[in-house]
């Protein structure tokens, strides 16, 4: 009786230790980002982000010009596919307002709900533990990019000349 007891109150310590330590990174927006990153001191990357396709990604579906497309691949409406939002707003089944901002920040970086204060973003080791993901070679960014764009629609993709495009360093860690 007396094992018992303690293995249960063993068991009970590992499961209380696991819901402390597991966190759940949501999801919060471009908005949320777009308060710090938007001055150059920083990096400038929400309007990099905002000047590229990337932030029209999702309205491109909502275009005459998806159609065909869609069609080849047997889909009625790409702005309400899977097959299509998965690349074109692949936070589309978080809310309708992510799905309107396309392929954003979080889409590469992670669900910022727990990384995204000043306190934790000054410390980089700190927003990682909290969610921010963390590419540490340009190989590992490529391999993000061809999630999608390997070849889409036939059209070929040049990462090195893509990546020049959208990519948004730090002025300070360049």
């Amino acid at each position: 009786m007396k094992k018992t007891i303690i293995g249960f109150a063993a068991m009970t310590a590992v499961v209380w230790v696991a819901l402390i330590f597991a966190q759940e990174f949501e999801y919060v927006g471009v908005d949320k980002c777009r308060i710090c990153h938007t001055s150059e001191a920083r990096g400038a990357q929400y309007p990099k982000w905002e000047q590229r396709k990337h932030s029209q990604s999702y309205e491109v579906l909502t275009r005459d010009i998806a159609q065909p497309i869609a069609g080849e691949l047997g889909v009625e409406n790409p702005a309400e596919s899977p097959k299509c939002m998965k690349c074109h707003a692949p936070l589309w089944d978080e809310s309708i307002e992510f799905r309107k901002e396309g392929v954003s920040c979080e889409v590469c970086h992670g669900p910022g709900s727990e990384y995204k204060s000043l306190s934790i973003m000054k410390d980089h080791e700190k927003a990682v533990e909290n969610g921010l993901i963390e590419y540490k070679t340009e190989e590992d960014i490529k391999k993000k990019c061809l999630t999608c764009h390997e070849n889409p629609h036939g059209i070929p993709f040049d990462f090195k000349s893509s990546w020049e495009l959208v990519k948004h360093y730090r002025p300070d860690k360049k």
